[in-house]
């Protein structure tokens, strides 16, 4: 009997727990198919399949459904941006592969910081964890920087911004490829690692 009953209640935390990811999950797509935090509960409880209500409960407001979608967004950058530290090539493919699939979105929200404080927020955010990437990733050649890490990482942040993937990318609209061959031999110059 008790086995029945503890099946039965973890059978509704993980069923609770879906719903809660298919919500966020909801709100996270419309943020990044909108290009903005302009949308309602109800296009979030409709795009997840459940009701306002349901939504609340589990979130409470609008601002606790947003914050929620932060740390998921933030947490799937973050797996997405892995790579091996000091291996140039494996960094700028993945950062590659990050902005081509919300390189856009990023740039949108950019334009709305002004403007918009849950913009101005995640686009504070997104600048810490780029930079903790570059920290990371680059470890090697910030260690082996004379004089220190500091001038190193700013220009390796800026070789590897989404406003220079950008320039390259839509503005000279270069292939993949392209861009990548541009951003390693960039950091190589600039890390001191050849051409």
């Amino acid at each position: 009997m008790k086995t029945s009953r503890q099946y039965v209640m973890r059978a509704r935390a993980e069923a609770t727990e879906q719903t809660r990811l298919r919500i966020v999950r909801a709100a996270v797509d419309l943020c990044r198919d909108t290009m903005s935090f302009d949308f309602g509960l109800a296009d979030v409880a409709a795009q997840a399949g459940v009701s306002v209500q349901t939504l609340l409960r589990h979130f409470g407001s609008r601002e606790g459904l947003l914050a929620a979608g932060q740390r998921l967004a933030e947490a799937e950058v973050t797996r997405e941006r892995e790579a091996r530290a000091g291996d140039v090539a494996a960094a700028v493919r993945v950062i590659c592969g990050h902005y081509e699939r919300v390189g856009d979105w990023s740039l949108a929200m950019l334009a709305q910081a002004g403007r918009d404080e849950r913009a101005r927020e995640v686009t504070e955010r997104g600048r810490s964890v780029h930079r903790e990437w570059v920290t990371t990733v680059f470890a090697p050649q910030l260690a082996a920087a004379p004089g220190g890490p500091g001038a190193l990482t700013d220009l390796l942040v800026v070789a590897t911004d989404v406003y220079t993937w950008k320039l390259l990318r839509r503005d000279r609209k270069l292939s993949r490829a392209q861009v990548e061959d541009r951003l390693v031999r960039m950091i190589n110059a600039i890390a001191g690692g050849g051409s």
